[in-house]
């Protein structure tokens, strides 16, 4: 069964007073229920609405940053475009706040094992004596761009919210290293993080993986490659808006079809310069709808409204929760791909941080206790 918590609101959009005078009524989750697998959601199949006050002033930020369209650009120009860490960064800025990094116990830099050499990884730790639960952390970017810069602020998140060790990992990037390189990379990194994680000041019995967007969809692959390589399952498994399907027109593609930071055109741009050719999309380590999913952590796997990967993000709860994993599946109205790291300026951000910590924390909880993969 999917645990999927949803309350009606009514968010009343800056944008919409100034331009329309309308009223957007948004879905965001707090009262739970359990749902059968393959039961469509109302959030599931509801047409994007405008996004959030707190959201549309990221967007407009980085519209404002002059970016151009990726699908345009070759990987290296892609790889110096504005990004929506760097909109919120300018924003806190524009406002007065403090736009430095949410403080955590101390940052560290180490080069790791890799699937073919070392690969850079960022270690947080939190305050505190521990020995600490940990957490391989992996960023998103399309398997092409983006660097644990790029997403520090969610590792800073997790090491406060979740009281954890972040191992926050660099990997092999298209179309310099083509697939499976980020894959091994990721599987690699996590078994280097059970071997190593005593020396962290951690637990390697609560070692647990998150991941947003591609990192989402290495992360579950993590999970797999220990299911049938035999090694100690993560704890628990965090995936948010991951990539987990090739199918480009599902309804959250037609909905999205201008959406930003992420829209469908980019899809084809990214799997081009990761894959070796077009039919590896239908891989099931990158459509993991087909992958077999039994016998993988408990999960809490988050989706954005406003985001193209919505629908497949739903798609691969039902089909954990149908192969005997217990999900709990949230999807944030009002808000798009990249919102995760942004609880500086975008509320929601806090809410699913918050939610996320809530998860790995039962699973820290139950490998302490018994040293076993919560399912």
């Amino acid at each position: 069964m999917i645990r999927l918590i949803i309350r009606t609101t009514c968010v009343l959009s800056a944008l919409s007073i100034a331009s329309l005078g309308l009223t957007s009524c948004t879905q965001s989750e707090d009262s739970t229920q359990a749902i059968s697998p393959d039961r469509q959601t109302t959030a599931a199949q509801t047409p994007s609405k405008r996004a959030d006050p707190e959201m549309q002033l990221v967007l407009d930020q980085l519209s404002s940053l002059g970016g151009k369209p990726l699908e345009t650009l070759s990987p290296v120009e892609a790889r110096n475009q504005p990004t929506p860490a760097d909109a919120v960064t300018a924003l806190l800025k524009k406002k007065g706040l403090d736009a430095s990094p949410a403080p955590v116990g101390k940052v560290g830099e180490q080069m790791i094992a890799g699937g073919a050499g070392q690969i850079p990884a960022r270690i947080y730790t939190p305050s505190g004596r521990g020995p600490f639960p940990v957490i391989l952390y992996i960023h998103g970017g399309g398997w092409v761009i983006a660097t644990i810069d790029t997403y520090d602020s969610s590792a800073r998140a997790l090491t406060n919210a979740a009281g954890a060790v972040v191992i926050s990992i660099e990997y092999r990037k298209g179309p310099e290293h083509k697939f499976p390189a980020a894959h091994d990379d990721a599987f690699a990194a996590y078994k280097w993080a059970l071997a190593n994680a005593a020396s962290l000041n951690g637990d390697p019995k609560r070692v647990a993986v998150v991941g947003e967007s591609a990192g989402g969809n290495l992360a579950t692959h993590v999970s797999i490659m220990a299911r049938d390589r035999k090694v100690p399952m993560p704890v628990y498994q965090v995936l948010i808006y991951l990539v987990a399907n090739n199918d480009l027109t599902s309804a959250s593609m037609k909905d999205n079809t201008n959406a930003k930071p992420l829209y469908p055109a980019m899809l084809p741009w990214f799997l081009g310069h990761y894959l070796n050719n077009q039919a590896e999309s239908g891989d099931p380590r990158i459509s993991l709808v087909k992958a077999d999913l039994r016998g993988l952590p408990a999960t809490t796997l988050i989706t954005a409204e406003i985001d193209p990967l919505r629908s497949e993000g739903r798609m691969l709860a039902d089909k954990l929760s149908a192969a005997g994993v217990n999900v709990e599946y949230r999807n944030y109205d009002g808000v798009t791909h990249e919102f995760f790291g942004m609880g500086a300026v975008v509320g929601q951000a806090k809410h699913a941080v918050a939610l996320a910590a809530e998860g790995l924390r039962r699973g820290f909880i139950a490998g302490a206790h018994t040293g076993q993969t919560v399912h």
